[in-house]
């Protein structure tokens, strides 16, 4: 089971950096439950996919692309559940992701639940 939880998490992770890298909003709120939280720091929590693809989309807007994951770390918390943290960088901003929490769903694919990341320079 966790080979496949892993695999499903690990092609959602990169839908979603695919998705953002190619300035689509749409396909970053798409990895995201329907009622995901994402607390984007210090910006605030975003709640919903409405709000969190209003929120990708400002930020393409404002020019900001090419993000990278630095050694990220895939810990399975249960059969269904992975957490994903992480340095990052893109091409005006760098961070660290203190939770990415992935979510197996009836589907096969996975998809955000909790989503915590912050801005540090």
């Amino acid at each position: 089971m966790s080979s496949t939880l892993l695999n499903a998490v690990k092609l959602a992770s990169e839908t979603w950096k695919n998705g953002f890298n190619s300035q689509d909003a749409k396909q970053c709120a798409g990895q995201y439950e329907a009622n995901a939280t994402m607390n984007a720091r210090p910006f605030g929590e975003f709640v919903g996919r409405d709000a969190i693809e209003a929120f990708w989309q400002n930020l393409i807007n404002e020019g900001f692309n090419s993000v990278e994951y630095i050694e990220p770390n895939f810990s399975i918390v249960d059969d269904n559940t992975v957490l994903l943290t992480s340095s990052w960088k893109m091409n005006k901003a760098h961070g660290v992701i203190h939770k990415e929490l992935w979510v197996l769903q009836q589907d096969g694919s996975a998809k955000l639940a909790d989503d915590d990341f912050e801005v540090l320079g």
